[in-house]
């Protein structure tokens, strides 16, 4: 167990685990984009280590770039999403991977949507490393599933309570 300012979270998911999943993700992705060069947008703060390893493990070439949004503020989404760094490079036909570490509720998502309709792309497509299809209401499809969790909030490897626990190898979950 682990304490994170006044929460209490228990272990969820192993680092090896984490792992295997984003290894699967990555031969899924590979598979699906044999001839092409994809640009792979993670979504800071939290898609960072997800990003890491994906394309450490990716073996074919790629690009890397980083939007950066925000939705949370403590346990909760707010609802309402910021866009705090938005994309720099034109990406007219061109197939972009976002690497999503989390989707719940899938408000940054449909921002995401909407903010890469007006580039023209030739792919649009979506991983996510841990979707909660229980707080999943939206229409917008999610083409890369690592792992699919309860609805219950969890820290680690990328995600936070209020800016702790980013740097945990695994995944633990609230203490209810």
């Amino acid at each position: 167990m682990i304490q994170l300012h006044d929460k209490q979270f228990v272990p969820f998911i192993s680092a090896e685990e984490i792992d295997f999943v984003i290894q699967k993700m990555v031969a899924q992705i590979e598979a699906d984009f044999v001839d092409e060069i994809p640009v792979f947008v993670g979504v800071l703060n939290g898609s960072f280590m997800v990003v890491s390893d994906f394309v450490k493990s990716y073996k074919k070439p790629c690009e890397v770039s980083f939007v950066k949004m925000a939705s949370y503020n403590g346990l909760s989404s707010t609802e309402k999403v910021k866009e705090l760094i938005g994309l720099n490079q034109d990406l007219t036909g061109r197939s972009v991977v976002v690497i999503e570490d989390i989707i719940d509720t899938g408000h940054t998502i449909v921002e995401l949507k909407a903010l890469f309709k007006k580039q023209n792309l030739k792919h649009f497509k979506i991983a996510t490393l841990f979707f909660k299809p229980e707080a999943y209401k939206k229409e917008v499809k999610i083409d890369y599933i690592g792992i699919q969790i309860p609805n219950k909030f969890i820290v680690g490897f990328g995600l936070d309570y209020d800016g702790l626990g980013r740097n945990l190898p695994e995944v633990y979950q609230l203490k209810e």
